[in-house]
């Protein structure tokens, strides 16, 4: 096990390590400076604005900024709706596969379109080459760029003075996924692709096994689709296994990668706020807190894991390696854990084991990740929530110290308040509702399992499963125990209202508490004022967080992961 805690923690400092060079790329590429990759890739940019008639010099304020995010995410929806449905009459699809189930399709492209990704279907066998390419990978680049995009207006709101303008959604969106997204993906995809991932559009290969039987078996675009799913923490797969499958995360190598491409970028994200605010002691503050609780969850992880499932070490079985069940030999119990963490406090939602599989406390922390919600957090929204909670801190500390709260010299009051608690209610109140009402739905039925069939573990852990897919959905996060059988009406349905509400509503309160905090004029720093890049309200931060979880969580966690450990032991 010492070699998987030394890739462990290669990978964390890896990752931290890039995220800076990284950090500062993002805010040239949105603050107008120049940058060595602007001869190939501003030209596309300028090509792709031209072509869709907008005029970059027109700035929005917050309320035009959100309207064309809205509208440019309906319009999505509503062209990719139509391809599922009719993609047994469309090009690329040469296995002939035919449209999808209408709850299933209104499940898949909710999901895509605000970057869950959660999936009730497997890829390889309901969807054709051509949803795949423009339904799906088109939309992991477009809506990892609509988070960023809310994010860096988020910060310009933030950083200004007097500001009526945010920027422009449709400029902002373009940059992000032209020069961020484009020439990192295509860095990872050559990557997967040399290690082995396929990349084709021939039909599925059908085979004979050494025992002499028939086996089918899926290909095609998959190194594109993995590079963006993994670098904009969408993390929906091209196959059902996700990154658990040889094609998609073939080697330890591509595992790494993977890995890498999960944390980079909502990590470099908090360090563009330094540099736009020109505060960058602010951006190590932050950046803090979220490693103090990132690290953490990741060591509590591995640990349980590497210490194996205490049901097989009850059957007399030796561990060693640790609790391999669902796991992959390539990878390791002590990697699987790492990604199982880092794909849940990054909104992303991949997986490269079973996450019905782990044990009872790493399955917490993957939920914890979920339910916090702002540690580094999907590409630009993982910031708008972790603003939310600083806001919220900012609050309290002045109200403790007897001072008008404020932020980068910008009074906080009522308004802004009100909209902090909008965006952080509705986080536990999706999660909490939804899980209550699936019990009370599977309950009262008199014969539960005949009737719906979607619940195969009783107990804590069959409670933990719908726990986790509407935690998974309210997060944006898509990754699922997948014990549940959630291709049903009531859960395609339920988790596809949760997953556009969830996505929405954060993104659009915190564009108009940046609308008005940005119109406030910006008041000069004195010794009386709550300074927000100090050690003290860095672990202020930390302790709100928290405090603020265990508050809103702990009695579902004492019900469904917790009591399962207990039984266990």
């Amino acid at each position: 096990m010492s070699t998987q805690y030394l890739a462990v923690t290669f990978t964390i400092v890896l990752a931290v390590a890039t995220s800076v060079p990284l950090g500062r790329y993002i805010y040239d590429v949105f603050s107008g400076q120049h940058t060595w990759l602007d001869p190939i890739f501003r030209p596309i940019e300028r090509l792709v604005l031209r072509a869709s008639g907008v005029d970059a010099a027109v700035a929005q304020d917050w309320k035009r900024y959100s309207a064309s995010l809205l509208l440019s995410n309906v319009v999505m929806w509503l062209i990719g709706f139509a391809i599922l449905e009719l993609q047994g009459h469309l090009p690329l699809n040469p296995d002939h596969i035919g449209g999808m189930e209408p709850t299933q399709a209104f499940n898949t492209i909710s999901s895509f379109v605000t970057n869950t990704n959660l999936q009730h279907y497997a890829g390889e066998t309901s969807l054709s080459y051509f949803s795949q390419m423009f339904v799906i990978t088109f939309l992991q680049f477009v809506t990892a760029a609509t988070g960023v995009a809310a994010c860096v207006a988020v910060i310009r709101g933030l950083a200004g003075d007097r500001l009526t303008a945010l920027g422009n959604f449709y400029v902002d969106a373009t940059r992000a996924a032209v020069r961020l997204f484009l020439p990192l993906a295509l860095v990872v995809g050559v990557f997967l692709l040399w290690q082995g991932a396929p990349m084709t559009f021939k039909s599925a290969l059908h085979a004979t096994t050494v025992e002499g039987a028939p086996q089918t078996i899926a290909r095609g675009v998959v190194a594109a689709e993995v590079a963006i799913k993994q670098l904009g923490t969408n993390g929906g797969g091209y196959f059902n296994a996700n990154s658990a499958h040889p094609f998609e995360n073939p080697t330890p190598l591509t595992n790494l990668v993977e890995t890498w491409a999960i944390l980079v970028i909502p990590m470099a994200m908090v360090w563009a706020l330094g540099d736009f605010t020109r505060r960058r002691t602010l951006a190590v503050v932050v950046f803090t807190v979220m490693l103090a609780i990132y690290v953490p969850m990741v060591a509590i992880a591995v640990g349980q894991e590497a210490h194996g499932s205490p049901a097989i070490a009850a059957m007399g079985v030796s561990q060693t390696a640790g609790s391999m069940e669902g796991k992959e030999v390539r990878f390791g119990s002590g990697l699987s854990a790492l990604w199982a963490v880092s794909t849940t406090v990054t909104s992303n939602g991949s997986v490269n084991a079973a996450q019905d599989s782990l044990t009872p406390l790493t399955g917490l922390m993957a939920m914890i990740g979920m339910w916090l919600n702002n540690i580094f957090g999907g590409v630009g929204v993982g910031f708008l929530n972790m603003m939310i909670v600083i806001i919220v801190t900012v609050f309290i500390a002045g109200m403790m110290i007897g001072r008008t709260p404020e932020f980068l010299g910008k009074k906080v009051e009522g308004r802004e308040m009100k909209l902090a608690s909008l965006a952080l209610l509705w986080h536990p109140l999706a999660i909490l509702i939804g899980t209550a009402v699936a019990c009370a739905v599977w309950t009262s039925t008199a014969h539960p399992d005949a009737a719906l069939g979607w619940l195969h573990n009783h107990g804590p852990h069959g409670f933990s499963e719908m726990l986790y897919e509407f935690s998974s959905s309210a997060a944006n996060n898509g990754s699922g125990f997948e014990g549940l059988g959630n291709n049903t009406p009531f859960w395609n349905i339920s988790t596809g209202l949760v997953m556009l509400l969830s996505r929405y509503i954060p993104i659009v309160a915190p564009l108009a508490l940046a609308g008005s905090l940005a119109a406030k004029p910006a008041a000069p720093e004195t010794a009386g004022s709550l300074r927000a890049d100090t050690p003290t309200f860095g672990f202020t931060l930390w302790a709100v967080i928290i405090i603020l979880g265990l508050l809103m969580f702990l009695p579902v966690a004492v019900l469904g992961p917790l009591a399962e450990y207990l039984a266990l032991h």
